[in-house]
Order: structure tokens, then C-alpha cells, then sequence
């Protein structure tokens, strides 16, 4: 019997070039405070996380950057598009996320932004490494090999 598909469960925005650009350490799916006019012009889709960056400051964690539409029906009441959102994550999340970025040198990228099974805004960060030039074209030439030996096995 095939499994069903939650309603909730909705991707707003992802960062697919993130993948390209740096060596994902790990993921850590954080909840963002948001205001209603935000949400609502995140349940039409509207939003870009390409550009953006989380940062630890002051003891709390922040997206940079990060672009929300404006909602048309919020009037005066709307938002900035581009403002800085506090994200939330745990004490212990917080500090290794600190100590990566401060002693081992990692930066700290939104991967995807979705609604969860539970209709909530989360944002997944990976704390990730730069790839140099090199490093880059190895991976689109693994991609590539890939992409052959499929169609190679595919025909017999």
C-alpha cells in the first residue's frame, strides 16, 4: 500500500546551489520567528534563501539575507522583505554552532526552507566548508561519470 502524502508537508524555498558551493559537515533543522504577513506570503511561495546566511551574534542566531515577498493584502501592516529573522535552536545547538563557526573556521548555510507535517516554518542550516575551484570541478565530473555509467548500464 502506498504511504500518503501529508498535506502539511510543503518545501518553500531551497538553496540547491549550496551543494555545489561547500562540503556539508552536518544539518540542523531550527524553527524562525516570522510575522504574519511572512507566513502568509510563505504559504503562496514567495521567498529565495540563495542568498542568504545564518550568523551567530550576541548569543542568538540569525538568517541574513534572507528574502520573503511582501504580502499585497497586509497593507500597512506588511514587512520588510529582507530583514534579519531570529532562527531558533537549543543552548547545546547554539554553542556547537558557535564553535564551529569561530575555531574550526565553517560557515553556517540554509539549505531548505519548508512547512513542516505539523503546517510550521522550519529552516534547515548546514554547517558547512568553502569548496575551492578544483574542488568543484572534480564533483561535476563525478556527477558526470555518474550520469554515463547510468545511461552505459541502462542500454545492456
Amino acid at each position: 500500500m502506498a504511504e500518503k502524502q501529508n498535506p502539511n508537508y510543503k518545501v518553500i524555498a531551497e538553496n540547491r546551489r549550496a551543494r555545489f558551493d561547500y562540503f556539508i559537515e552536518s544539518d540542523v533543522e531550527t524553527g524562525i520567528v516570522l510575522t504574519g504577513s511572512e507566513v502568509k506570503s510563505l504559504r503562496t511561495g514567495q521567498s529565495n534563501i540563495a542568498d542568504s546566511y545564518a550568523s551567530v551574534e550576541g548569543g542568538e542566531l540569525w538568517l541574513i539575507n534572507g528574502y520573503i515577498a511582501p504580502y499585497k493584502q497586509a497593507g500597512v501592516f506588511g514587512h520588510e522583505e529582507r530583514r534579519r529573522r531570529k532562527l531558533l535552536v537549543s543552548k547545546r545547538e547554539l554553542s556547537r554552532l558557535w564553535q564551529a563557526v569561530g575555531r574550526e573556521g565553517m560557515t553556517l548555510v540554509p539549505l531548505v526552507m519548508y512547512f513542516n507535517h505539523r503546517g510550521i516554518v522550519k529552516l534547515k542550516i548546514g554547517v558547512a566548508k568553502g569548496k575551492k575551484a578544483h574542488d568543484k570541478r572534480e564533483t561535476s565530473a563525478k556527477r558526470d561519470w555518474n550520469r554515463q555509467k547510468e545511461r552505459l548500464l541502462k542500454q545492456g
